[in-house]
């Protein structure tokens, strides 16, 4: 016999939902099943591939889900390399347009390349190199490769930008 927990857990794969009950000790999504399950095996592939083959190049940093933990080990990584207290650094972003048609062949000297963000009400201009208006019904694009550079925070470059929040859950 199937438990009540159970017999839920079935319905909601039945009816092409990702079941609260995987949801529950998995990493937040608000996927179908099926690109639940997509996204799952990708992930699962991102991290063999470290493991059998060492520190990536770039780093999908979608597919990592506690974002807070990656980006600290970054700033940590520079603090550690040139003896400075980590609360007096940040990240320094940059869009390497050299990686725009070819992905880095090494990591940069300091800090982490990742790719796998997404814009949601605008786009990235790869004529201008910068945001853009968005395309007629398209809510989201992917975003360039972002190099987080780890910086002191008293030498952060000074130039229009736009602070925009980063979140975790697709939808």
């Amino acid at each position: 016999l199937m438990s009540a927990e159970l017999e839920t857990c079935f319905f909601q794969i039945f009816d092409g939902k990702t079941p609260e009950l995987w949801l529950a000790k998995s990493y937040p999504s608000r996927k179908p099943l099926g690109s639940y399950v997509n996204d799952l095996i990708e992930r699962l592939a991102f991290f063999q591939k470290w493991i059998d083959e060492g520190i990536p190049v770039t780093f999908w940093i979608s597919g990592i889900y506690f974002t807070q933990a990656f980006t600290t080990g970054a700033l940590q990584n520079f603090a550690r390399k040139y003896k400075i207290p980590i609360d007096t650094i940040t990240f320094d972003f940059d869009t390497p347009k050299q990686f725009h048609n070819q992905p880095p062949a090494e990591r940069p000297e300091d800090g982490v390349y990742c790719y796998g963000l997404f814009i949601e009400g605008c786009k990235w201009n790869e004529d201008l190199w910068l945001l853009d208006e968005s395309d007629p019904k398209v809510l989201t694009v992917d975003a360039p490769m972002l190099h987080f550079q780890p910086q002191l925070k008293t030498k952060l470059r000074k130039f229009n930008h736009y602070n925009c929040p980063t979140y975790k859950i697709s939808t």
